[in-house]
């Protein structure tokens, strides 16, 4: 077996390594959501730089003051910190003017969870940090160490470090987001330990999208190259499975069940609109009182969790938005995995994976048109593929019931595609007559693209000649996962 290597990132490790190179202080922000790999960044950066400073990490529990403290102390015996040189806080200034002299000692501070401080009865602490980081900075040039502050809920981060009345506005030094890994970081994966087939990626995908942390665990489980009910099994639903609790551990917990309904609604219902949303979840929760829209607002701005999407060409205004979750992991836990994995104890194992797998070969219709999308995005940004694009690759519907999956333009060129994407290529060729009534009803309603050059694609996982001959015939581009992705390092 191949050993598991460091994928993607090569910006941001860059990123990294000149800030840890300059050898003075520092004060980095690292966003992301949760096992995107913010550490492993930082691990890695050290690594490659040869970096000997001590590090001192500890991760933040969403807890009052005292437990905080006692994750400290907890975390400065595990890093050997000497205690006669840093003695142990005891409250919160005193863990201010810990860091302070650690990072004068050249340590690398690193505080996960950073943004639990964002919480009521801690801008004491934030005022002393500040006075700490302000002194630091005031002798840049003779301090080694530096402080790296991760956060997995960007709005709360940006409060603590961007909102001009906190008392850390304006200190940050350097910025770093992570997102998820391309395609290319994935398919590299595959390469190294699986078979990179169609199939395979899109059903990989549709389950962890670019979260490197969950590769892994299918990794160190051997069943990343497996079918897929042998991977669910391993990865879900056995006592010892690495994903077992994931949703619930690093998501949802942080809701604490007050916007369950809105949220497993939409994870299970993609792409409805908001009326759609509000009449669905007062219905689910037998009360005409519940906030949908407030719910909805918080798990978009704060959490992140839900995202708004408008068809091409909109404005922000335009009330035709459709709900999606973002993140294609949390999508697939709550529409498929959930409740099967919930029911484990009380009904036959083989049925419930039969079930969780059926649950996921639906959703994965609505993960190939997100993943396609991508797809162009990325081959376009390497200039490769036949189609370069000069705006965002985003679908298209109306009231009267245009449906386009694809819409992707180069406003150079003066050329526009429109792509419809279905998941069974059966289902492709048998809609070939509807999607061009589609094309030409939004034709109708933007003439002025009606002079443009004007391409049709088909997009499905894998396809045969046969269906690429029909879609042919029928001057649409036959395009599968196979074409999309073998230009791609």
């Amino acid at each position: 077996m191949s050993q598991w290597k460091f994928y993607g990132r090569k910006d941001q490790l860059v990123d990294l390594e000149r800030m840890l190179a300059r050898n003075r202080w520092f004060f980095a922000k690292v966003t992301g959501r949760r096992r995107i790999g913010k550490t492993t960044l930082i691990q890695q950066a050290m690594k490659e730089l040869g970096n000997d400073q001590p590090v001192f990490y500890v991760q933040v529990p969403d807890s009052e003051p005292a437990g905080i403290i006692s994750a400290v102390n907890d975390a400065l015996e595990t890093f050997h910190v000497p205690i006669d040189h840093h003695p142990r806080p005891n409250d919160l200034l005193q863990l201010a003017r810990l860091l302070e002299h650690m990072a004068e000692a050249g340590y690398i501070l690193i505080l996960d969870e950073f943004q639990y401080f964002n919480r009521k009865g801690y801008e004491e602490f934030c005022s002393h940090l500040q006075a700490s980081v302000d002194r630091l900075s005031s002798k840049a040039e003779q301090v080694r160490g530096g402080l790296i502050v991760l956060g997995s809920i960007h709005t709360e981060m940006m409060a603590l470090l961007e909102d001009r009345n906190a008392p850390l506005y304006n200190r940050i030094t350097d910025t770093i987001e992570l997102t998820h890994l391309d395609i290319s970081s994935i398919l590299s994966i595959l390469q190294d330990h699986a078979q990179p087939t169609p199939e395979r990626l899109l059903f990989l995908w549709n389950l962890f999208e670019g979260v490197p942390k969950f590769y892994r665990d299918c990794y160190e489980q051997g069943v990343l190259a497996s079918e897929r009910k042998v991977l669910l099994r391993r990865i879900f639903f056995e006592s010892s499975s690495p994903l077992r609790a994931e949703a619930e551990n690093w998501f949802l917990r942080e809701l604490k069940g007050r916007y369950d309904v809105v949220l497993k609604f939409v994870a299970r219902n993609p792409g409805r609109m908001h009326k759609e949303l509000v009449e669905a979840v007062r219905v689910a929760s037998g009360t005409v009182d519940t906030q949908v829209g407030g719910y909805l607002k918080i798990l978009i701005e704060r959490f992140g969790l839900i995202e708004r999407r408008l068809p091409v060409f909109a404005k922000p205004q335009a009330r035709r938005g459709r709900y999606y979750v973002t993140d294609n992991f949390l999508r697939a836990w709550l529409a498929a995995l959930s409740n099967p994995v919930s029911a484990i104890a009380f009904r036959p194992l083989d049925g419930l994976i039969d079930e969780a797998d059926q649950r996921l070969v639906d959703i994965e219709g609505v993960a190939l048109e997100k993943l396609v999308g991508q797809l162009y995005e990325e081959r376009s940004r390497q200039g490769i593929g036949d189609f370069p694009i000069t705006g965002r690759v985003q679908g298209y519907w109306d009231r009267a019931d245009t449906e386009i999956d694809l819409v992707a333009f180069n406003e150079d060129t003066r050329s526009i595609r429109f792509g419809t994407c279905k998941r069974s290529p059966r289902k492709l060729t048998a809609d070939i007559n509807n999607f061009k009534q589609h094309v030409e009803r939004f034709l109708r309603a933007f003439p002025q693209y009606r002079s443009w050059n004007h391409q049709l694609v088909g997009i499905s996982p894998t396809l045969d000649q046969d269906q690429r001959s029909i879609l042919i015939n029928h001057d649409i581009l036959p395009q599968d996962l196979k074409d999309l992705t073998e230009e791609l390092p």
